[in-house]
């Protein structure tokens, strides 16, 4: 499938009253702790892109097994949908650990949707400046090994397992005497904690799993916080409102630091500023400080031209799809640079050439991603409506599909109507389906829904995820080989790591 030639794209607000709303492609955290294993059936694929960097399982059986075990030690813990909003566990684990966290500065990023991508690039940045990175991020698209990540790779099998076991002993110490043992998510953070430490790494880039202020990540002193676009996702723990969302958010936001913010609705922007006023934080607003100043759509991505705390920097390609990613990419620029103390000790721009080599590497796997051509199969992660806002605007931007075939599987506790009417005017026709999660919504249950979205013509429906895909890409083909049929997988980060494993991309 072709993608558009270049064109102009829309200059960005500049207004700090009136909050552009856009979101990101996937956002929210899906909180599921079911190892995702390769399907039995081959499908008809070709080959695509390369491949990102998504490790497989790992080669070495006796690697591999080992693997499982911790895999298997981890997921006997409380899950990411099952919390006691509190830091009490992990502080006391980074106590006996000897606070590894302190040993390195570290850019913390929150908000609802964006962050992954924002993470990346950020990394991406500070590694071509020549500093060891380590990230942390959630959750994974395909291996556990995904979320700890060093000099810009997930780390390897061996590390991974080398380091659950090294801190086995404190986390067992620590379970001990505490009221409730440390949960997956807790483990996987002090895991990420002790890996940078140990590297040693230059800097951390760490994402939150849920919130902020009670989040296991915010056991971290970030000099940078970044929040991204805050909109309503688990909205029974963290509020009902952006304002209310925005609350447990800005626990990230720690005394003065400098907080990079993406353009929020009214309300969130109101409490973040706030909180940066009460701990003395500086705060830098995008469509004021910094933002996009023209992007242009190109051949697998973009071109953009960003105003950073310094200044302009013309020209920059970018190699993900969607107006949601240039804002992204603003802000991880602007992160970088208070990173560095540009806006505050110096004004100089950073140098253009190294931050555009940078953002020219970036890889964002499940979002907007390219796994097959002829028909052309997507994956993106959205599962909540202003995430699938963001990748409809998208698709339709960068591809000219004259057919779009939706294939979903959504989460039973997510806003599915929601995500459905958002990919309603973008789909002809839409392949219902479910993932291997206990918390996968059951096919028939997502059918009753999207018939409702979208007529009962539109709408078939595969309980099986490798029947989707073949059905679907079948639909695609439908008007023969050069008419422009696409597919897009959507609904779950769970769907799009299965899907990207039975596609032949792991």
């Amino acid at each position: 499938m072709s993608e558009r030639p270049e064109s102009p794209g829309p200059d960005p607000d500049d207004t700090f009253d009136d909050f552009t709303e856009f979101v990101e492609e996937e956002t929210r955290r899906d909180p599921d702790l079911a190892v995702i294993e390769a399907g039995s059936r081959t499908l008809r694929t070709q080959g695509g892109p390369p491949q990102a960097d998504v490790p497989a399982r790992p080669e070495d059986p006796e690697v591999d097994r080992a693997l499982r075990e911790v895999e298997a030690q981890l997921a006997d813990r409380w899950g990411e949908t099952k919390l006691e909003p509190s830091v009490t566990r992990i502080a006391a684990l980074m106590d006996v650990l000897g606070d590894p966290q302190r040993s390195y500065p570290s850019v913390h990023i929150t908000g609802t949707n964006g962050k992954t991508s924002t993470a990346r690039m950020i990394e991406a940045l500070l590694g071509a400046f020549d500093l060891r990175t380590g990230r942390y991020t959630s959750p994974h698209v395909q291996s556990v090994t995904e979320r700890i990540s060093l000099d810009g790779a997930p780390v390897s099998p061996e590390r991974f397992i080398e380091t659950y076991q090294d801190i086995k002993p404190y986390i067992e110490m620590v379970d001990s005497r505490e009221e409730y043992r440390l949960s997956f998510f807790e483990v996987l953070t002090g895991m990420a904690y002790a890996a940078f430490a140990d590297a040693p790494v230059d800097v951390a880039v760490v994402e939150v799993g849920m919130g902020g202020s009670w989040d296991a990540t915010n056991v971290i002193d970030g000099g940078v916080a970044v929040v991204t676009p805050i909109d309503l996702d688990h909205t029974d723990r963290l509020g009902g409102t952006p304002g209310e969302i925005a609350g447990e958010k800005a626990g990230i936001i720690k005394r003065d630091a400098t907080v990079i913010m993406a353009q929020q609705p009214v309300d969130a922007a109101q409490v973040l500023l706030k909180k940066a006023v009460e701990v003395d934080a500086t705060v830098a607003r995008e469509g004021l400080e910094f933002g996009v100043v023209a992007r242009q759509v190109a051949v697998g991505g973009q071109l953009v031209t960003l105003r950073g705390l310094g200044g302009e920097y013309p020209e920059v390609y970018l190699p993900l799809h969607g107006e949601h990613q240039a804002h992204n990419a603003a802000v991880a620029l602007a992160a970088v640079e208070a990173f560095f103390g540009v806006g505050a000790q110096r004004a100089q721009l950073l140098d253009v050439d190294t931050v555009r080599k940078a953002f020219a590497a970036v890889a964002s796997p499940g979002r907007l991603e390219v796994v097959r051509r002829s028909p052309t199969v997507v994956l993106d992660a959205a599962h909540n409506p202003a995430g699938a806002r963001a990748a409809a605007a998208a698709i339709g931007e960068a591809f000219q599909f004259s057919r779009l075939i939706g294939v979903v599987g959504a989460s039973g506790d997510k806003n599915v109507r929601g995500l459905l009417e958002a990919f309603e005017p973008v789909f002809a026709e839409i392949v219902v389906t479910r993932n291997s999660s206990h918390r996968a919504m059951d096919a028939d249950e997502l059918a009753a829904v999207a018939v409702e979205v979208f007529g009962e013509d539109r709408v078939q429906v595969e309980p099986r995820l490798p029947d989707a895909l073949e059905a679907a890409i079948t639909l695609a083909e439908e008007e023969g080989e050069f008419a422009g049929g696409g597919v897009l997988v959507t609904g779950s980060v769970i769907t799009v790591g299965e899907a990207r494993l039975l596609l032949g991309r792991g």
